[in-house]
């Protein structure tokens, strides 16, 4: 396997020029799924804080981009949705939203608001001394009590001294504020009003309603983020709509 492909197969949610040249940076096994960017892709072609792979590693090299709290030396090291990116020396900061194009978005915020994170539970295990095991989405493993189900959204702390530490919680129910993080309403924050379970290996189906228009439409439960309970937390962890 190359440490690249070509730009013309690169996913859409890159957002990126595709015939500018030929190959694009790949991302590196880890972290997301498969629309991950790489480090390099947002630093080159997002910001336009570097113009090649060399600078890239240089600003890398020099611990001046730190992703969720750690500081990031691989430049195929791949960011996606809610990732929060430090840029320390400039004072910005940013989070990693999908937004209504389908497409990565990277929303500036101040740097309180770096100091945590927003993550989906995939799922949960049972490890030895039967302590529970939150499996999140982005890759990170952190033991916490029962009570945090699968697609509960969590707040945890990014401060070196109590980092992974369980700040807030946003329950996968009825009544709760959602985003949508894929498909043709990708971006849209709604309030769940249905959970309609799916026998088999079909995805379950979800019913929201815009609070705005009242107008309902329906996703799957994979697009599905929790982003806050009975009041929506969208100048926190969304944008404007």
């Amino acid at each position: 396997m190359g440490d690249h492909l070509k730009r013309l197969n690169a996913p859409d949610s890159w957002h990126i020029a595709k015939k500018t040249t030929k190959f694009i940076t790949k991302t590196a096994p880890g972290p997301h799924n498969a629309n991950a960017m790489p480090i390099t892709v947002w630093l080159r072609d997002h910001m336009g804080l570097a113009r090649n792979m060399k600078e890239v590693k240089q600003i890398l090299l020099q611990h001046d981009v730190v992703i969720n709290g750690r500081p990031c030396r691989d430049p195929r090291m791949g960011i996606g949705i809610f990732d929060i990116i430090a840029l320390p020396k400039m004072g910005k900061y940013f989070r990693l939203l999908r937004g209504k194009n389908g497409r990565h978005q990277a929303v500036e915020i101040d740097a309180e608001a770096a100091q945590s994170r927003l993550c989906k539970i995939q799922n949960k295990t049972v490890i030895s001394g039967g302590k529970v095991q939150l499996n999140l989405r982005y890759g990170a493993n952190i033991l916490a009590d029962n009570t945090y189900k699968a697609n509960d959204s969590i707040v945890v702390s990014l401060k070196p001294e109590d980092r992974f530490k369980i700040l807030d919680h946003f329950p996968f129910a009825v009544g709760n504020m959602a985003m949508v993080t894929g498909g043709k309403h990708s971006g849209k924050v709604a309030l769940v009003v249905e959970i309609i379970n799916t026998p088999g290996s079909v995805p379950n189906k979800i019913i929201l309603e815009d609070e705005t228009t009242k107008t309902r439409f329906d996703t799957i439960a994979p697009y599905i983020y929790m982003v806050g309970t009975k009041t929506p937390a969208i100048a926190q962890w969304g944008h404007e709509q």
